[in-house]
C-alpha cells in the first residue's frame, strides 16, 4: 500500500524573522537568509520560532509581535558565500585609495513544515 502524502494548501504562508529580515515562506519554498550563529552542516533541520503571521488561506493569525505557539521547520540544503564584494576608500587630490573585499556568507533553507 502506498501512503499518500499530505495536500499542502497553496495559499498557506507564514512570515518569520531571521537575520534582522523578514521573509515569507510557504512549505517547499527555497531561500536564502543570512548566516545563522551556531555550528550547522548541509542537512541539518533548522526550527524558527519568530513568526510574526501565519495565513491559511482562510484566516490571518498576527503576532504581537510573535506568535507563540507558531514554528516553522526548515531544512539547510547549501552554505555558502555570495559573489565577492569591493570596498574602496578614495579621497581626491591625496593619492589615498585603499581597497578591501568581502564575501557575505548565506544559507540556503528549503522550507519543510509550518506549525
Amino acid at each position: 500500500m502506498v501512503a499518500k502524502k499530505k495536500e499542502q494548501n497553496k495559499d498557506e504562508f507564514a512570515v518569520i524573522a531571521t537575520g534582522g529580515k523578514q521573509y515569507r515562506v510557504s512549505v517547499g519554498e527555497i531561500f536564502t537568509i543570512e548566516k545563522i550563529k551556531g555550528d550547522f552542516k548541509e542537512g541539518d533541520k533548522v526550527v524558527f520560532d519568530k513568526v510574526l503571521m501565519v495565513d491559511n488561506g482562510k484566516d490571518a493569525t498576527i503576532g504581537a509581535p510573535y506568535i507563540k505557539e507558531a514554528k516553522v521547520e526548515a531544512k539547510i540544503t547549501e552554505i555558502g558565500k555570495h559573489k565577492k564584494i569591493d570596498v574602496v576608500k578614495y579621497k581626491a587630490k591625496s593619492r589615498y585609495l585603499k581597497t578591501r573585499g568581502h564575501r557575505q556568507p548565506f544559507f540556503k533553507i528549503e522550507v519543510t513544515a509550518l506549525k
